[in-house]
Formats: structure tokens, C-alpha cells, sequence
């Protein structure tokens, strides 16, 4: 997978189209950004009711009331502008580390996107600042901790409107600085917020869905970078390829188990290192015989993930929502993050699977009793202890994402003065997913290495072959990395291999040496 749309194409919000593909080059990328003709007219319809019922002081939730437990206070039509600003000021209360610039440029698209359905009755001119600042580069620092996920991402959020308003921080052709002075550089007046648009800009769930469209994405390519180093570990451990027959997958008819079945075949179809018929094993252990039936799971997973993730980036998540057409305004629930909390969770243990066996392939390549291999994949053990601690470091990994793949949606924390008594938590299980993918390209990138390594050490290699598919990647990874002789600094190495799984390159080198003879790798 890789983002292909140019520099210069622009990504147009009409607040239903916006594709997966379309964030990531915006968040990832810094594609610009417009709003197409039908939203700005949704949402200057929606602003003109809006305008209407603060003129006739009509009691409406968080436009002429205070919030949450103060719903049952009344606001003057006087206070209006005042209510929005002390609800930003009150609510930016997140603490830790800065959320990654691409998470930040995400969440800047996402809320526009969303505004730009008309159903939240902010001023047309107030979206266009917010579009401006993500075209103009600015990053809003928002702290990635003190979110519930419902009412929505609230305290993040609001770091990124003190931005709009000239307050807080933001980081800026590559410095931190305050707002106003990010503004004043990038030419951008602040924003003074009218009534209803603070809530608007705030009540949503665009954080945690901003963390887990890129999760997402960047899952789905580990999922086929994951095929490629089993495929080299089934061919550096000398594996049976009956386990990948078609017949087998074909009584079992989960999508993704035989996807992953059929990719395996690519890869290694025409490899003389397999087990031929002579080989002394019936069958092998499970983190070779299964990779079809665990990685397929994990895919699947991630397709399931995908689509609600592309449904949450087209949505309304704010609460009131302002229909214009019914003279209504509703107070509902879409704020809340359970869709998006229970779909994080849930990839974070797919993934976190992948790194499970990934790992064990990685142990027996370096275990001399599982291999047949020199033990630790060195030529002069004892001198030299090869990839000893590579497989430490990668169980410290698992077991890390072990800890985090505990799913973060079944607890909820009442707040509000019990107003807001359950919450989804979605925006914890998408950072502990984004993290948890990360180590797993990290175990993948050692496996990776470690195959390649065996397959060096395997004895009459000279008048073995490669698979038509795994050839390419081997060829990839000896152009980054040499062989393993004589112990020596391997971190850096360790780190390129990652890239290298994370980035799709491995992919792209796999599906460029199938398509030159003639395979379509699918």
C-alpha cells in the first residue's frame, strides 16, 4: 500500500467521501485541503437556524445552557460568545507528550470533515480558519493524555481550538510557540468564537479516530509484510508446504486464512529449500503449520476495522446536532467513542497475535534444537553471539504488547457528576493500538533478519532457489543489510529492517518480483 495522490492534489471535504487513503496523505503527507460547494451551503443553512434561536433565547443544550451536570443552567443570549469561550478554556486540561504532528494533522481533518456535514451550526468562516491552519502547516500541540472518549475527545480537542483562538501552543515551521504568535506568522486571524461553536469544534470523536485511521493503515500493510517474513522463516526452517494446501483451506472457507494460504504458495512457489518428499517430519510445529490460520484471523480483523473506521471519519459526533430542514435540534449520543473504542481494542489484539508468532519463528531459527541451523545463527558460536539478543528483544516486545493489548473498553470511569456515567475510553485503546503496531513491525523486522540470516547459513545453499516471491525480498534486505559474520553493532540494522516492514517496502519488492514473472500477488 503507499499514498500515490501528488504534492499538489487537493483533498475536497463534502463530510461523506473522505476515504482512508485521502487522511493519511493529509496527516502523513500535508495534501491540501478545500471544502466543496454543497458544505459550505449545509453549513451556512445550519448556522442560520442556529442564529435563530439564540435571538429567541430559545433553551437549547450547550447554546443557551451551560454543559454536562450545568445543562439545567441558563445562559443569556448576552453570554453567548462568553459560554464558548470559557467552555475551551475550562475543558484544554490534557497532560503527557505532544500527540504525533501526523495525529494532529489528522484530527484537524477529521473535525472539518465532520463540521462540513452541516449538522453542527458553526459559522462557515470559523471552518475555514480550522482548514487554513492544517494548510498553513500549523500544529497545535495537543497533549495525548485526558480523553474518556465520550463526550468525545474533550480535552484534547480543545488544545486544538486555543490554537484558533489565538491561545496555547503550536509548533510551526519546525518551532513551539504560543497561538496567537503561530497565527500571526502563518497570517491567520484568530478565531472569536460565536454561540454553539465552541461545542461544536470540541464534542466529537476525532482524536481516537484520527490514532486509528493511521493504526489502521499502517496494520494493513504489516499484515502483508508479516506474509513475507513467514514465508522466509518456512524456507529457512526447512518447512512442509502441505500445510498451505488449497484442499486444506478450502473445507475451512474463512477469507482471510485462505488469502494468506494462497500468498504463502506465491511466495514460495518453485523453493528448493522447503521439505521435499524425503524429509524425515509429517508436519511442522504450529508457528509454521498455522501461519495461514493465525495471520488470516488478523487480517480479517483489520478489514473489520477498516470499515468502521471509515464510516466514523464521515460522521456527525457532535452533541447538539442542528437539522435545519425539521427546524430541530437534537441532543443524542454520537459523541460517544464505543464504535471506535471496541474496534481499537480489537486490533490491538489481532496485531498483537502477529507479534506473538512472528516471535516464535524468530526462537526457532535460533534454537540449534528446533533449526537445524548454527545455534543462534552464528558460524562461531561462543566468540560470537549472533542474533541471541535480537530474540530477546523481541520477546520483551510481545510481552509488552501483551500488557497493552488488554482491552481498554470495558472500563469506564463516571464524570460529570454521573451525567456522563459511562464512557468508551476509545481514545486509550487507540493510542494502545498505534503502539502496539509499533512493536509488532519491530518483532517483524528482527524475524526478517533472522530469516534471511538462516537461509545464508543453510548448508549447500549454492544449489538451493529461492521462492519466486521470498527471492525478492531476500534480494532487499541483502542490499540494506549484509550478512552476519563476525558480532557487530546491530541496532541500526534492527531498525532499518523495521522500516523496511512498516514502510511497504518489502512488500512492493515482493510484488514487483511476482509481477515480473508473471504472478499477481493477491
Amino acid at each position: 500500500m503507499s499514498v500515490v495522490l501528488a504534492e499538489k492534489t487537493k483533498v475536497t471535504l463534502d463530510g461523506e467521501t473522505l476515504t482512508l487513503e485521502q487522511v493519511v496523505a493529509v496527516a502523513r503527507y500535508a495534501a491540501k485541503v478545500e471544502l466543496h460547494p454543497t458544505a459550505k451551503e449545509r453549513v451556512l443553512k445550519s448556522r442560520e437556524y442556529v442564529d435563530q434561536l439564540i435571538e429567541g433565547n430559545q433553551t437549547v443544550y450547550g447554546i443557551t445552557t451551560g454543559f454536562g451536570k450545568f445543562s439545567d443552567v441558563l445562559i443569556s443570549k448576552d453570554d453567548a460568545k462568553k459560554l464558548q469561550r470559557n467552555l475551551i478554556m475550562s475543558h484544554a486540561t490534557g497532560v503527557g507528550e505532544p500527540l504525533a504532528p501526523e495525529v494532529v494533522r489528522g484530527i484537524l481533518l477529521l473535525r472539518a470533515n465532520a463540521l462540513a456535514k452541516g449538522f453542527s451550526g458553526i459559522r462557515l468562516s470559523t471552518l475555514q480558519t480550522l482548514i487554513n491552519v492544517l494548510n498553513a502547516g500549523i500544529v497545535p500541540v495537543v497533549p495525548e493524555k485526558g480523553s474518556l472518549g465520550a463526550s468525545g475527545d474533550l480535552a484534547p480537542l480543545s488544545h486544538i481550538v486555543l490554537v484558533l483562538l489565538g491561545e496555547g501552543e503550536a509548533f510551526y515551521k519546525e518551532r513551539r510557540m504560543n497561538g496567537r504568535e503561530a497565527l500571526a506568522q502563518a497570517g491567520i486571524e484568530p478565531v472569536v468564537l460565536e454561540g454553539k461553536e465552541g461545542l461544536a469544534l470540541i464534542n466529537g470523536t476525532q482524536v481516537m479516530t484520527a490514532i486509528a485511521a493511521l493504526a489502521v493503515w499502517d496494520a494493513e500493510i504489516l499484515c502483508e509484510s508479516a506474509n513475507i517474513a513467514a514465508a522466509l522463516s518456512l524456507e529457512a526452517l526447512e518447512g512442509i508446504l502441505d500445510a498451505f494446501d488449497p484442499k486444506i483451506h478450502a473445507v475451512r472457507p474463512h477469507q482471510g486464512q485462505n488469502d494468506v494460504a494462497k500468498k504463502i504458495r506465491q511466495l514460495t512457489e518453485g523453493s528448493t529449500f522447503v521439505a521435499n518428499e524425503q524429509h524425515p517430519r509429517v508436519q511442522d510445529a504450529y508457528a509454521l503449520r498455522c501461519i495461514a490460520q493465525v495471520h488470516g484471523p488478523s487480517g480479517d480483523a483489520v478489514a473489520y476495522v477498516k470499515k468502521v473506521v471509515e464510516t466514523e471519519i464521515n460522521s456527525a459526533t457532535d452533541n447538539p446536532l442542528i437539522f435545519p430542514d425539521e427546524s430541530a435540534v437534537l441532543s443524542g449520543g454520537n459523541f460517544h467513542g464505543q464504535p471506535i473504542a471496541l474496534a481499537m481494542d480489537f486490533l490491538g489484539i489481532a496485531m498483537a497475535e502477529m507479534a506473538n508468532i512472528a516471535e516464535r519463528r524468530l526462537e526457532r531459527l535460533v534454537n540449534p534444537n528446533l533449526s537445524g541451523l548454527p545455534a543462534f545463527l552464528t558460524p562461531n558460536g561462543g566468540l560470537n553471539s549472533g542474533f541471541m539478543i535480537v530474540q530477546y528483544s523481541a520477546a520483551s516486545l510481545v510481552s509488552e504488547n501483551k500488557v497493552l493489548a488488554h482491552p481498554a473498553s470495558v472500563d469506564s470511569i463516571p464524570s460529570s457528576a454521573n451525567q456522563e456515567d459511562h464512557v468508551s475510553m476509545g481514545t486509550i485503546a487507540a493510542r494502545k493500538a498505534r503502539s502496539i503496531i509499533e512493536n509488532t513491525g519491530h518483532v517483524l523486522g528482527m524475524e526478517l533478519l533472522a530469516a534471511c540470516q538462516g537461509l545464508d547459513l543453510r548448508t549447500g545453499k549454492e544449489e538451493l532457489q529461492l521462492g519466486k516471491g521470498s527471492e525478492g525480498a531476500y534480494r532487499l534486505v541483502r542490499s540494506k543489510v549484509a550478512s552476519l559474520g563476525e558480532d557487530r553493532v546491530m541496532y541500526m540494522e534492527l531498525n532499518l529492517a523495521k522500516e523496511l516492514i512498516s514502510s511497504g517496502k518489502i512488500a512492493n519488492a515482493v510484488r514487483f518480483e511476482l509481477d515480473r514473472k508473471g504472478i499477481i500477488f493477491s
